[in-house]
């Protein structure tokens, strides 16, 4: 979410479809992003990066025009995207391919992939570090790239928790939470020690996380259509609740007015974009 518009990947649709925030209203379905599954924004240089696993490629649109202006590839199933504003790189999680693919956003060219070891799951920047940080399947590792070389630099192990994949940050305290798809769990990750602190129960096969850093709190939505909700504080999670609902595999919080966005791929036959108010919040 970004300058007041939420961007949402309709899978089965091949569609992006763009949503404005403030004045509650659909700005437009754009058509041409086969299978389209993880969208990320980068203000700096105006574009919005979507990963297509339908045509094994990023594909760029321009923010300003809602253009497509170019198409990166080919990668064997881009899901997650990060992207690194000082070296204007974006990083690629490669779910099945077992790399994160490296794009230069100006030039719309595949640079590099950076093998893993494993299957990729979200990619994401830490601002604090100025690494690219990944979750890696299969070894259950948390992975940091320096996306100055292109390196990886260390592997730090989830103990506990097996098929990382969905990882959110909150960049004030220096954390990471990290969602175990193949066994329903969360890490929550020092990143200044890189140490595991804790580990927590979440619904079945958790994808995406989003955390909202003013009310330090942690949406946990998973595909089983299970969302678990954690308050942060004194270096552990609350739970606050949980509750079901359909297709809520997908989370994201305006951290401006709080409100959460739950895009639900099919409700009565049609897909819906259900916000809510947390219920403490005046």
């Amino acid at each position: 979410m970004v300058n007041g518009r939420l961007y949402i990947a309709h899978m089965n649709a091949d569609q992006l479809v763009v949503f404005d925030v403030r004045d509650r209203k659909l700005v437009a379905n754009l058509d041409g992003f086969p299978r389209v599954h993880g969208v990320f924004v980068a203000p700096e240089v105006h574009r919005l990066f979507a990963s297509a696993t339908g045509g094994h490629e990023v594909i760029a649109v321009d923010t300003q025009t809602l253009k497509i202006v170019g198409k990166a590839g080919p990668i064997d199933y881009p899901d997650g995207l990060a992207y690194a504003p000082r070296q204007r790189r974006v990083f690629v999680s490669d779910e099945h391919g077992g790399v994160d693919a490296v794009i230069d956003p100006i030039r719309n060219t595949l640079l590099t992939k950076i093998p893993l070891g494993g299957g990729a799951g979200n990619t994401v920047y830490d601002p604090v570090s100025g690494h690219i940080l990944v979750a890696v399947h299969g070894l259950n590792l948390l992975v940091a790239i320096d996306p100055n070389t292109d390196k990886i630099l260390d592997r730090y192990p989830l103990a506990g928790i097996q098929n990382p994949h969905g990882i959110a940050l909150d960049v004030a305290d220096h954390l990471a939470f990290v969602a175990g798809e193949e066994n329903h769990s969360l890490a929550l990750v020092d990143l200044n020690s890189m140490k595991m602190l804790s580990s927590y129960e979440v619904g079945d096969d958790p994808d995406v996380l989003a955390f909202d850093p003013g009310l330090k709190r942690l949406y946990v939505s998973a595909e089983s259509g299970t969302v678990t909700i954690f308050q942060y504080g004194g270096r552990k999670l609350t739970l606050l609740g949980s509750f079901n609902m359909p297709h809520a595999h997908t989370v994201a919080v305006d951290p401006e007015t709080h409100l959460v966005y739950f895009p639900l791929q099919n409700l009565n036959g049609h897909p819906v974009l259900r916000i809510m108010r947390p219920a403490d919040l005046k």
